[in-house]
């Protein structure tokens, strides 16, 4: 009996896991990811990491720059997959995502409805959420809107970054995946329709989004820190240069210098109306990323000041 065919689309290292665990299972005739792009110093012409995984599985890969290119859709059409697997990628026009002859479904990073849109780790932890996860969905034709078929719930820790979550829910999106494709395919499922009122978005960061505001409260002040780390970063402007804040812990205290920082014991704390933010990894301009101790070894400056 031959196995079930599904095409698998992706772009970053987050759909790799994914990608691997599917092709333990089933037949992936074809993986569909981004065109090459210019990397590095040299601008050197960089696959995706999904690409690379899928040339190292054997599988043949498409790279098309429009997703509505009749010859691309056509080679799709010809594959006659029983599903499309899409986790982290584009958005796909109507004509490819209803191709399969069962559905089209996507693994999200966040428990919808909450957090749709292209950002929802970081999302999720800027606005205080206590916990994430993984959603499966059947793709419709507006944005993460699609019914659901499954879920993988994690906490999120007090000073969890997004890069921290992202990696805990790698695997979790894999597992969801197998799951996923496993009902799919066997017609043992359950569909729940998303609940719109309890929707929230989670738009694109933009690097003018990151700078930092020493006017928030302190517990959102860290939020802000590690919901943008590692990328895009948080920033601000300390001793005469740019730097970004990467990890941050929060401690409520009554008696601060709101909008103040305090170097003291190896410590650099962030000074707010509501209690002590205390950096502990931080990124000069141009040098590499290090822990606040190190950082504080080779600084000069002034030990307390303003922040702006």
């Amino acid at each position: 009996m031959s196995r079930p065919k599904i095409v698998f689309m992706g772009t970053p290292e987050f759909s790799v896991p994914t990608l691997k665990s599917l092709h333990e299972k089933y037949d992936i005739p074809v993986v569909v990811t981004v065109p090459d792009k210019p990397k590095g110093r040299g601008q050197k012409m960089m696959p995706s990491p999904v690409k690379a995984a899928a040339e190292g599985l054997g599988i043949r890969v498409l790279q098309p720059v429009s997703l509505k290119d009749k010859d691309f859709i056509n080679e799709l059409k010809d594959i006659n997959a029983d599903l499309f697997c899409i986790v982290a990628f584009r958005i796909l026009p109507k004509e490819v995502f209803t191709l399969p002859k069962i559905a089209s479904f996507n693994v999200h990073t966040s428990l919808l409805p909450k957090y749709r849109g292209a950002a929802p780790i970081n999302w999720a932890i800027i606005k205080g959420e206590k916990k994430s996860g993984v959603t499966s969905f059947i793709l419709d034709e507006n944005i993460d809107t699609g019914n659901i078929v499954g879920k993988r719930e994690v906490p999120i820790g007090e000073s969890m970054t997004a890069g921290e979550l992202h990696d805990e829910l790698m695997p979790l999106a894999a597992e969801l995946a197998v799951e996923t494709c496993e009902q799919l395919l066997s017609g043992n499922y359950q569909l729940l329709k998303q609940n719109d009122s309890l929707a929230t978005p989670a738009p694109k960061i933009f690097r003018e989004d990151c700078r930092i505001d020493f006017n928030m409260d302190g517990e959102d002040l860290k939020n802000f820190i590690n919901g943008m780390s590692p990328i895009p970063g948080a920033w601000t402007e300390f001793d005469g240069r740019k730097v970004k804040l990467l990890k941050s812990e929060f401690y409520e205290e009554n008696h601060t210098k709101p909008k103040h920082y305090l170097i003291k014991n190896d410590n650099f704390l962030l000074q707010t109306a509501s209690g002590i933010v205390k950096v502990l990894v931080i990124q000069p301009e141009g040098k590499k990323v290090m822990q606040i101790r190190d950082f504080l070894a080779g600084f000069r400056g002034n030990k307390e000041g303003i922040l702006e």
